[in-house]
């Protein structure tokens, strides 16, 4: 399976790049994440529960990141076991760019699967990917830009919200 599109975030590209590499902001944004522990260095552990389809499973695997350029570009691959359920594995290059409104994300995704997902067929396993490729950019936006801040992040109060202040106590 390929897969590639652009999402807008109301967030500049440092903050979007520090988030990528954040497990507990990917923890909050993956959908299903139960757990997400490591670092960029050593790679990610990871465990997700989704259904696709009829087949619902608890995945546990692991992510690296590499190809790494500071609030421009980085590599994310991936292997996952669900059990009976079967396998996934792939990668996805992922790139920013400053944009008028904050961040334009784009991403190419190279996928395979195997087991009972993959008699699924391709139909119902890339409806699948593009679902929650979808709703992983709408967590990450609402986790950067909260609908109570306004674009630069702040409050009407001029304080700072969200993650990134949790972080950096700003």
């Amino acid at each position: 399976m390929q897969m590639s599109d652009s999402k807008e975030i109301a967030a500049p590209p440092a903050e979007v790049y520090a988030a990528l590499l954040n497990p507990e902001v990917l923890k909050a944004c993956v959908p299903g994440a139960q757990e997400v522990n490591g670092n960029v260095e050593e790679g990610f552990e990871a465990s997700v529960t989704q259904k696709v389809g009829p087949v619902k499973a608890t995945f546990k695997g692991q992510v690296t990141l590499s190809d790494l350029i500071e609030n421009e570009k980085l590599t994310i691959s991936g292997e996952g076991k669900g059990g009976a359920a079967g396998f996934a594995k792939g990668g996805a290059v992922v790139s920013l760019a400053e944009s008028e409104t904050g961040t334009l994300l784009s991403y190419e995704v190279e996928a395979k699967v195997g087991g009972k997902l993959a008699q699924l067929g391709s139909r119902i396993i890339d409806g699948f990917a593009k679902k929650m490729a979808d709703q992983f950019f709408v967590n990450l936006q609402t986790h950067l830009a909260p609908e109570e801040a306004d674009a630069d992040g702040e409050t009407d109060a001029g304080e700072k919200t969200g993650w990134f202040k949790k972080i950096t106590g700003s």
